[in-house]
C-alpha cells in the first residue's frame, strides 16, 4: 500500500510510445492462405481466386447477397409455384421410369396433400437409403407444376426429422464462380468467420450510438446469417456498420493523402492583378458569382504556403476555362509559367484558340505543344520554355515528355481529369518547384463519388452559367423519321446555320446495325452538297481531322459527321442544331455532354435524340429525363441510381474504388459523414497514436490501405 504522505512522483519524461509498426498479430490468421481454413484445400482456393478472394479477410467480407427462405411449413398447399418449399412429409412409393434413364418419381405426403420428388440419374439403392417409404423426413427445394402436379426435382435438402434444428430459417446465398458450390462456399465463408478476432472500436462512440451499429465482429456475424430479408438492406445495422468501415477506411487514406500533400512545401505565389484586369476588361460579360468564388478560392490556396491541390467541377458551359485562364495569369503575375493540359489534341487546339484572343489582351506569350510538334519548330518552342519566354504553355501527353522543361513552373492546370491517372497527375507536378495542381471535369459527378475519387482535393463548383446562354429545347424521335430531320437540316443550313450530326460507329460491320459515321457523312453528302458537310472521327490522321475541324468552324462545312470524338470542348458557337443517332445506346453523361455543343451563341438551339424502336424501360428514362432537364447534376445522380458507379465515372480509368461491401448508390449519405469523421479524428490526433486512433490504424490494415500508414510520419 501506497505511503499517503510521500510526495508525488515526478512527471515522466519520457516520450509517449510510437505506434506500432506492422500489421497487428490479431489480424494475422484473417491474411494467411486460404488453405488454412477448415474445409479449403488447393482446389476450392483456386476457384475462390476467380472472385477475388485470396485470402481469410476477403472471405468474411463477401457478404450474402440473397437469401432462401428455409422455414419449415406444414404443407405446400395454397403455394404458387414456382417457389422455394421447406415441409415435413411421409415417404410414398418409389416409381422409376419405364424410359431407359428416365425420371425415377417418389411420392410424398405432408400434413395437407401430396406431391412428387423427382430425380434423374439417380441410384435406385441411393434413392431407397436417402426416402425409405414410410419414413418420415424434411425436404426442401423448389416446387414446380408438371403437368398441372405440384413436384420438387431434387430437392436441395433431405433431413430426418432430428436433423430439423441444423437447418437454419434463412440460407444466406453466395457469389459463385463455375465449379464452386454455395454449400463449399458458405462452409469456407463460416470458416474465414471463426478467424474473425474482436478489435478495439474504431467509429466514434457517438455516432456508433446515434445510429445503433452493433460492435465490428457482431456485425460480421449477423451479416453471414441474416434472419429476413430486411437484413440484406444496406440500411440494415450489421451491413451500414461494415459499409461506414469501408468508406472511413478510404476517407481516412484520403485525409493522410491530403494532409501529407498540405505538409509538402509549396510557394506563396500572389499575383499582382494587372493580366487578370486586363483579360476581364476584354470580355463582352460579367464573370457569374460561381466564377469570381472559385478565382477567389484558387488565388487563396495558391497565396498560401502549402501546394495546392483543387478539383474544379462545373456543369457543360459553367465557364471552367475562363476561372483556369485567370488562375494560370496569377502565375505569371508571380513571376513564374503555366501549364494546362488536355486529353486529346482536338481539345488543345480548341483551348488554345479560345485563349490566344485573351493572352493578346493581356500582352502573354502562349503556346501550344502535342504529339505533332517536330524537329527545329519543337526544338524552338522547348526552348523559348525553359528559358521563361512562353508564359502559358497548352499541350495534350507531350508536355510530359523529360526534354520539356520550364523555366520556373508554378501552377499545371490538367482537363477532363478522368482521362488522366493520379500518376501522371504527379509527374505534372513534378516539373517545377511545389507546383500548385488544379484539376478539372465538365463530367457532373455525384458528390457520393466526387468525395471517393476527389476526396484528397478541395473543389470549387460552377452551379451558374454565364449570360446569354440559351436554353436547349430537347426532342425524342424515331429513326423512322430520319427523312423530316434531314429536311428540317436543309432549310436551317439555309438559314446559315450549322449542325452536328453524332453516330456511335466510325463505320458499319456486321455485327452491329448501329449507324456509322462514314455512312452517314456520304448521304448527307448527297443531299446538301460537296463541301456543306464534313467527318471527324478517332481514326483519322492529326491533320485531316483538324483540317475538317477547320472548315466547320470558319462556317465552309454547315454539317459536322462526327463520333463522340466531339464530346468534350469543341467550341462552335453558330452551331445550333445536335441531333444524335441511335442516342438509346449513348449514357445520359454521354449525352448530356454532347448536347453542351449547342447552345453556345444568341441563336435558339435544338438537340434531337433519334432512337430505334423498341425502346428499353432504361433507355426511355435516359431519353425522356434528357427532355425534362439541362441541369448536369440531376442529371449525374440519375446515371448513378441507373447505372451504378462503376459505369459512371468508368472504373477502369477513374482511380475509383471497389468496395466488398459499400452500395455508393444507395449509401451516398455514409460517404459524407465518413469524410468529416476521417478528418476530425486526424485534426485530434494526426499521428492516430490515441486509443482510437490506434484502433483506426488496424481499421486500415483490415481493409488493406497499408499506403495509408506509409503516409504516416510515424508507423
Amino acid at each position: 500500500m501506497s505511503d499517503p504522505a510521500a510526495p508525488p512522483a515526478a512527471p515522466s519524461t519520457a516520450p509517449p510510445a510510437a505506434p506500432p509498426r506492422g500489421r497487428p498479430p490479431a489480424l494475422f490468421p484473417l491474411f494467411a492462405g486460404l488453405e488454412t481454413l477448415d474445409g479449403v484445400g488447393p482446389k476450392t482456393a483456386k476457384l475462390l481466386e476467380a472472385l477475388a478472394i485470396t485470402r481469410p479477410r476477403d472471405l468474411a467480407l463477401t457478404l450474402p447477397a440473397q437469401l432462401v427462405d428455409r422455414r419449415l411449413r406444414p404443407t405446400v398447399r395454397g403455394l404458387a409455384p414456382p417457389a422455394t418449399v421447406t415441409v415435413e412429409v411421409t415417404v410414398g412409393r418409389h416409381l422409376p421410369s419405364a424410359r431407359r434413364n428416365g425420371p425415377t418419381r417418389v411420392e410424398v405426403q405432408d400434413a395437407e396433400c401430396s406431391f412428387a420428388l423427382v430425380f434423374f440419374h439417380a441410384r435406385g439403392d441411393w434413392l431407397k437409403k436417402q426416402l425409405p417409404p414410410g419414413a418420415r423426413r424434411i425436404v426442401s427445394g423448389k416446387l414446380d407444376l408438371f403437368d398441372g402436379v405440384p413436384q420438387i426435382a431434387h430437392p436441395d435438402l433431405i433431413l430426418p426429422p432430428e436433423e430439423a434444428g441444423e437447418l437454419p430459417d434463412w440460407e444466406p446465398v453466395y457469389p459463385l464462380t463455375a465449379g464452386l458450390g454455395q454449400r463449399q462456399m458458405g462452409k469456407a465463408a463460416a470458416a474465414a468467420l471463426a478467424q474473425a478476432p474482436d478489435l478495439p472500436e474504431w467509429i466514434d462512440p457517438g455516432l456508433l450510438a446515434r445510429e445503433g451499429w452493433p460492435a465490428w465482429r457482431a456485425a460480421l456475424s449477423r451479416a453471414h446469417a441474416p434472419e429476413g430479408q430486411e437484413d440484406l438492406s444496406p440500411a440494415a445495422p450489421s451491413r451500414a456498420r461494415l459499409a461506414y468501415d469501408e468508406l472511413f477506411a478510404h476517407q481516412l487514406t484520403l485525409a493522410l493523402a491530403r494532409a501529407r500533400a498540405r505538409r509538402q512545401r509549396g510557394r506563396e505565389t500572389r499575383g499582382t492583378g494587372d493580366l487578370s484586369d486586363r483579360v476581364l476588361a476584354a470580355l463582352p460579360y460579367r464573370p457569374t458569382n460561381a466564377q469570381t468564388r472559385a478565382i477567389s478560392e484558387i488565388a487563396g490556396d495558391m497565396a498560401g504556403p502549402e501546394r495546392m491541390n483543387r478539383l474544379l467541377q462545373g456543369d457543360v458551359g459553367a465557364g471552367k476555362t475562363l476561372v483556369a485562364f485567370l488562375a494560370l495569369c496569377i502565375a505569371v503575375e508571380a513571376g513564374g509559367q503555366g501549364v494546362m493540359m488536355a486529353p486529346t489534341e482536338i481539345l488543345a487546339r480548341q483551348h488554345h484558340e479560345a485563349l490566344a484572343p485573351l493572352a493578346a489582351s493581356a500582352g502573354l506569350e502562349i503556346a501550344i505543344l502535342t504529339g505533332r510538334d517536330k524537329g527545329a519548330a519543337r526544338a524552338e518552342k522547348l526552348a523559348a520554355l525553359a528559358e521563361g519566354r512562353i508564359a502559358i504553355l497548352i499541350g495534350t501527353h507531350a508536355v510530359f515528355q523529360p526534354d520539356v522543361v520550364f523555366h520556373d513552373l508554378r501552377l499545371a492546370v490538367i482537363d477532363e481529369q478522368h482521362r488522366f491517372g493520379v500518376t501522371q497527375r504527379m509527374e505534372l507536378g513534378a516539373k517545377g518547384e511545389g507546383v500548385d495542381v488544379l484539376v478539372m471535369t465538365a463530367t457532373p459527378i455525384p458528390r457520393s463519388l466526387a468525395l471517393a475519387q476527389y476526396g484528397d482535393m478541395e473543389v470549387s463548383l460552377l452551379d451558374e452559367k454565364p449570360p446569354g446562354r440559351q436554353p436547349v429545347q430537347t426532342r425524342v424521335l424515331s429513326d423512322g423519321r430520319i427523312n423530316e430531320v434531314v429536311a428540317h437540316l436543309g432549310r436551317a443550313i439555309d438559314e446559315g446555320r450549322q449542325a452536328y450530326w453524332v453516330c456511335p460507329l466510325v463505320e458499319e460491320s456486321e455485327t452491329s446495325d448501329l449507324a456509322a459515321a462514314t455512312e452517314r457523312f456520304r448521304d448527307l453528302r448527297l443531299t446538301f452538297g460537296e463541301g456543306k458537310v464534313a467527318l471527324v472521327h478517332g481514326q483519322m490522321p492529326p491533320a485531316e481531322k483538324d483540317a475538317a475541324m477547320a472548315d466547320f468552324v470558319a462556317g465552309r462545312a454547315r454539317v459536322l459527321v462526327a463520333t463522340t470524338v466531339i464530346e468534350v470542348g469543341v467550341n462552335v458557337p453558330n452551331a445550333s442544331i445536335m441531333v444524335i443517332e441511335r442516342a438509346e445506346t449513348f449514357g445520359l453523361a454521354q449525352l448530356h455532354q454532347l448536347r453542351g455543343r449547342v447552345g453556345r451563341g444568341s441563336a435558339a438551339s435544338t438537340c434531337l435524340l433519334l432512337y430505334q424502336a423498341p425502346l428499353s424501360e432504361t433507355a426511355g428514362r435516359r431519353l425522356q429525363l434528357l427532355r425534362e432537364t439541362e441541369d448536369g447534376f440531376r442529371i449525374a445522380e440519375e446515371d448513378l441510381a441507373m447505372r451504378g458507379a462503376g459505369d459512371v465515372i468508368g472504373t477502369a480509368q477513374s482511380g475509383l474504388p471497389r468496395f466488398r461491401i459499400a452500395d455508393l448508390e444507395r449509401q451516398a449519405g455514409l460517404m459524407e459523414i465518413a469524410r468529416s469523421d476521417a478528418r476530425s479524428l486526424l485534426t485530434q490526433d494526426p499521428e492516430l497514436a490515441g486509443p482510437r486512433g490506434l484502433a483506426a490504424r488496424t481499421l486500415l490494415w483490415l481493409m488493406d490501405q497499408d499506403r495509408a500508414i506509409r503516409l504516416m510520419t510515424v508507423g
